[in-house]
């Protein structure tokens, strides 16, 4: 019995270590990219214009990754008063933080205002892909966007699409 136990440890740690051997580590990968340490102060940030796909008056700042492509990004979104977003959804969950203002968020493939939540500054919201959802300010807000990309919106009623419009 006890060289049945030596031989089972030896051939499972044997076993272990050209398991661990066969494994790349994230340095050895050649897709692997180097840390990157993202510092950002709020006086810093430079604000430009949302993209084509959100509704106008809308101001963005990307704090890190791309949202186009696969992997991790951060961004903030600027809404000014009276915004609104039509009914929606995204390819990918959306988790967002309201940093300042309050953000009206409601649920459904149509716009109905009594069905709007209100998210004060601190909130947290985190939506699988494909929920249908809008959103809208009073007063104007600022949340952050950080998920996996990548990214898009896609509008229930493609006639509210801001890309649709010349």
């Amino acid at each position: 019995m006890k060289s049945f136990a030596a031989f089972f440890f030896v051939a499972a740690t044997a076993l272990g270590l050209s398991l661990q051997a066969a494994e790349p580590t994230p340095a050895a990968s050649p897709k692997a990219a180097a840390p990157v340490h993202v510092m950002a102060l709020p006086g810093g940030m430079e604000w430009k214009a949302a993209p084509p796909a959100l509704p106008a008056g809308a101001q963005v700042v990307l704090l890190e990754g791309d949202p186009k492509a696969g992997g991790y990004f951060a961004m903030r979104i600027k809404l000014p008063p009276g915004y609104r977003v039509p009914p929606h959804f995204h390819p990918v969950q959306e988790r967002v933080t309201v940093l300042e203002g309050t953000f009206l968020l409601g649920q459904g493939e149509a716009r109905d205002e009594t069905a709007l939540k209100e998210y004060p500054a601190g909130s947290y919201i985190s939506m699988p892909a494909g929920m249908r959802h809008f959103a809208a300010t009073k007063t104007g807000a600022i949340i952050q966007l950080t998920t996996l990309g990548p990214w898009g919106i896609t509008y229930v009623d493609p006639a509210d699409d801001p890309r649709n419009k010349k």
